[in-house]
């Protein structure tokens, strides 16, 4: 089997998104990344990352993440309040002449130190979780790990991203669901594929994604998975909003089995080889790339 080849000096970021957890999404990533080879596969999914699981990269280096957390200087604090005025997500209250810092719903985003007229506010560092940097073949594994209890990992997934180079395909495994980490996950993606499963919950749970990427104004198309026999109604939703089926992936036991043992579907069978180097090529399609 011959790993896809690519053409030309273009370079592809490609964010594979999903409404919900269990979708497919990470088997879809990890299979366009085998057939592609030479690529990024970054995990962005940091809550519950499990795409090493199939590649079981060589790691060649780990980096712990941190985030700037406010710290209060009592003695200079005038109780002013600037502070708790200007933070939009309420990390700060003024309680008993003291001002309080709720380091979970803390942004890190600096406002608070900077509005201070008595620099009464510096700022720690707080660890939330860790960057690997792997290797699989010739594809660069980059995973982000959360730490337990923490809030939010956009730190990390901004980090990951940074790793988005050098290759000719970047292929993002987004979180699950439209939160904030899953558009900082795809805001400089060049195309997004929408993964949905062929029932009515999975029918809302894409209509979450395909709103999402409307907003983000990005090309995209959709992968149907788990598909069986009869009425589908995620493809009759595609069929309703004009959007483009990029592939249906059929649920099979041999699949099934394939990916609950962590093996790569395209590596242990030609079949699913040609299948998503297929994919690959629609994908690149319809990017125009």
């Amino acid at each position: 089997m011959q790993d896809f080849i690519v053409t030309g000096e273009d370079k592809m970021k490609i964010a594979v998104l999903s409404g919900k957890g269990g979708t497919g999404k990470t088997f879809i990533s990890v299979n366009l990344t085998f057939v592609a080879g030479n690529s990024n596969y970054i995990d962005c999914d940091v809550e519950e990352p499990n795409g090493h699981l199939y590649f079981k990269p060589k790691i060649l280096k780990k980096e712990k993440i941190y985030e700037k957390i406010p710290q209060v200087d009592k003695e200079r604090c005038n109780g002013c309040r600037k502070c708790v005025e200007f933070c939009k997500f309420n990390a700060l209250a003024y309680i008993k002449d003291n001002v309080f810092v709720f380091e979970d719903i803390c942004h890190s985003c600096g406002g608070c130190s900077l509005i201070c007229p008595e620099k009464a506010i510096l700022e720690k560092d707080k660890e939330i979780g860790e960057v690997q940097e792997g290797v699989f073949k010739d594809s660069k594994i980059y995973t982000g790990i959360l730490n337990t209890g923490e809030e939010t990992g956009v730190s990390i997934i901004k980090k990951l991203l940074t790793n988005a180079n050098n290759k000719s395909y970047t292929f993002i495994d987004c979180p699950p669901g439209s939160s904030c980490s899953v558009m900082e996950s795809i805001k400089d993606a060049d195309y997004c594929i929408l993964v949905a499963e062929p029932t009515l919950f999975g029918v809302h749970n894409f209509n979450m994604v395909y709103n999402l990427v409307k907003l983000f104004d990005k090309p995209f198309g959709a992968v149907l998975n788990k598909c069986l026999d009869g009425e589908n109604p995620a493809e009759k939703y595609c069929n309703e909003k004009d959007i483009k089926v990029l592939c249906k992936i059929p649920f099979e036991h041999e699949l099934g089995k394939v990916n609950s043992n962590a093996e790569i579907a395209s590596v242990k069978n030609e079949k699913y080889h040609n299948l998503f180097s297929s994919l690959l090529k629609t994908i690149q399609e319809e990017a125009g790339k």
